[in-house]
């Protein structure tokens, strides 16, 4: 054994360590700047209850409990163990669904699941606003010349934050965990010093007073739980980031410091307004002493930055995996370190994100009216979530029915709950991200069919390798000095580009390469698994190459797993050629015409097929294939 004891988990105390600082600055920062505004929005907000002691400590119970339910039961024990071979996250819990054969694979299910995930777009534009506009919204208690310019801080906080994106967060992300760890410490230490002074808020833990709460003010306590959910939103990024840290560094975590921080800051602020009452306005900045204020400000700006970066890789991810599972075209995705695969920078999502952010700040002015627009498109996702997860226990764990119907069955009831408390506030604002979620969905089952389609174009004219080889153009053909590398479709039928190639030049290599890549369900695919080599004679062999859908093909390593095949490959020698599809949008059916012209513009927004692939431009030869669709 070596020097760093184990921790029981296969990790080593050391990496243990490291693993959990990391995993607490990119996956809490969500969840742990809810302090902010949550128990503001009870009070305060749209659907504001009285400041009474039998509300705050109904609405106090109502926020621990869900905590306990949702984050801690739900995805921390349960939802977290649907991994797709160590990733996690709705699109990842979609693929597991998706694998399942005959009438266990719901497709119904699988479209919700791509739904939920196109949601995901709307929260990585509403979290910034809100977060940065709510930390500064606090300089409103050091005084009231400061109002006129809290929109252009927070306009200028944000268009910085999308700027820097291009850089990547792998220089800054060792400051995220001890910056977060500080700001938890903080939220723990100002809720215990008003607790000492009112403990009897303690008594809120107890659920009978959320049961009171709920039955006392009916339909408006119900509606109230539109703002308690608040404390639970960033509880699926927990999930979704679980591929980069594991499961046990985020227990640790939540376990250790985030859950018993944010209860003792959320049980602070009741204690608070159990004596002062008109601090609801801003009762997170009234607990923090006024010598205090401007540190408290400025570390909760900066985790409010941290917690926006956390969301806004997240889109890049999503994004990333929509192109390798075949949902969106090949966009440009750079990977801003050689180190950690999770670093990439997605240049048309930052700036459609940073428009989005920047002018939702501008058109709500307040995080109050940005809290209406919060938690529709969330609340859905983990609708989605547990029944997806329902699926995945039942057929994919083989849990009896019973089983997995309770469980999922609590879960559900409080996402029903809290989708229903979500979705009177459609008309207040949160129609934006649910909007955004339909045009991010209506885009990737587009591209999806449209590529069908293309498809089934294909194949009517397509051209069995073996017919081919046995045709009088390829018996023809002068063989020329060389290795061609064409990229295919399916395998056992001929490209385009090659058809066109012996059609026009009558000549072929002498060495001929059929490449077909394949985007695996998994994460990541070894390099002793990636190739599948069949060599067919006639100087044809035939390339089978798999990847993960969070991998990107690389040119030079693919020339040197063919090598490792035992193909004789001279860079010097080798021609790559690539068919250049042009899209005609003509009546045929399938597919609407409108969707028909959506999908040309995606198409024409694909990069270009060498860059996706690393393939030096001296390369490469292009073959123009027209299509009708």
């Amino acid at each position: 054994m070596n020097n760093q004891a184990s921790n029981g988990k296969g990790i080593s105390k050391h990496s243990t360590a490291a693993l959990s600082l990391a995993a607490l600055g990119v996956v809490f920062g969500d969840i742990g700047t809810s302090p902010l505004y949550a128990v503001r929005e009870c009070f305060h907000g749209d659907y504001a209850v009285a400041v009474t002691k039998a509300n705050i400590f109904g609405v106090l119970s109502l926020m621990f409990w869900s905590l306990i339910l949702v984050v801690t039961l739900k995805y921390l024990t349960f939802v977290m163990r649907a991994d797709n071979n160590g990733e996690g996250g709705v699109m990842a819990l979609t693929s597991l669904v998706n694998r399942l054969k005959g009438s266990a694979r719901p497709l119904y299910l699988v479209a919700l699941g791509l739904f939920a995930a196109a949601l995901l777009y709307g929260d990585g534009m509403v979290t910034p606003a809100i977060s940065v506009l709510s930390a500064l919204e606090g300089l409103e208690l050091l005084t009231p010349a400061f109002q006129p310019y809290i929109i252009p801080a927070t306009v200028l906080i944000l268009a910085g934050l999308f700027l820097i994106q291009s850089k990547g967060t792998a220089r800054v992300g060792g400051l995220f965990g001890p910056v977060v760890l500080v700001w938890f410490i903080t939220l723990a230490a100002l809720g215990i010093v008003q607790i000492l002074h009112q403990p009897s808020i303690l008594a809120a833990l107890s659920p009978h007073w959320g049961v009171h709460f709920l039955f006392h003010n009916g339909s408006h306590g119900f509606l109230v739980l539109g703002a308690v959910f608040l404390v639970v939103t960033g509880a699926e990024a927990l999930y979704a980031d679980m591929g980069h840290f594991g499961a046990f560094p985020i227990r640790l975590v939540w376990y250790g410091l985030v859950l018993p921080a944010l209860v003792l800051n959320y049980l602070g602020q009741g204690a608070l307004l159990l004596t002062h009452q008109e601090h609801a306005h801003q009762i997170f900045f009234s607990m923090v002493p006024a010598w205090g204020r401007i540190p408290i400000l400025v570390l909760a700006t900066i985790a409010t930055i941290i917690a926006s970066q956390a969301v806004i890789t997240g889109a890049f991810s999503l994004t990333y995996q929509a192109i390798q599972l075949g949902y969106l075209p090949r966009l440009k995705v750079v990977h801003t370190s050689a180190k950690q695969m999770g670093q990439i920078y997605v240049p048309v999502v930052n700036w459609i994100l940073m428009i989005a952010t920047i002018g939702l700040v501008i058109g709500f002015k307040t995080s109050s009216r940005l809290a209406a627009a919060y938690g529709v498109a969330v609340t859905s996702t983990m609708l989605v979530t547990t029944m997806l997860f329902y699926v995945v226990a039942r057929n994919r764990w083989h849990w009896k029915m019973w089983q997995a119907l309770s469980l999922s069955g609590v879960f559900f009831i409080a996402d029903l709950a809290f989708f229903g408390a979500n979705v009177v506030k459609i008309l207040h604002g949160a129609w934006f991200p649910l909007a955004v979620g339909l045009i991010v969905y209506l885009m990737l089952i587009t591209w999806k069919k449209g590529r069908k389609l293309i498809g089934t174009e294909l194949k009517e004219t397509a051209v069995p390798l073996e017919q081919f080889r046995k045709s009088e153009a390829a018996v023809s053909a002068v063989r020329v000095r060389g290795q061609a590398l064409f990229l295919a479709g399916t395998p056992g039928i001929v490209p385009h580009s090659l058809i066109h190639n012996v059609e026009h030049n009558h000549v072929l290599h002498n060495q001929i390469v059929l490449l077909h890549f394949r985007t695996l369900n998994v994460p990541r695919v070894p390099n002793d698994e990636k190739i599948e080599l069949k060599r067919l004679g006639g100087g044809f062999s035939q390339a089978m190459v798999h990847y993960g859908f969070v991998e990107r093909p690389n040119f030079d390593n693919l020339l040197s797993l063919l090598r490792g095949q035992g193909l004789e490959l001279d860079e010097e020698d080798i021609s790559v050629f690539m068919g250049r599809q042009k899209i005609i949008v003509t009546k045929k059916p399938g597919m609407s015409r409108w969707r028909k012209h959506l999908f040309v513009k995606l198409s024409e927004s694909a990069q270009d097929a060498a860059l996706f692939f690393n393939i030096p431009a001296d390369k490469i030869i292009e073959v123009g294939v027209p299509l009708e669709l």
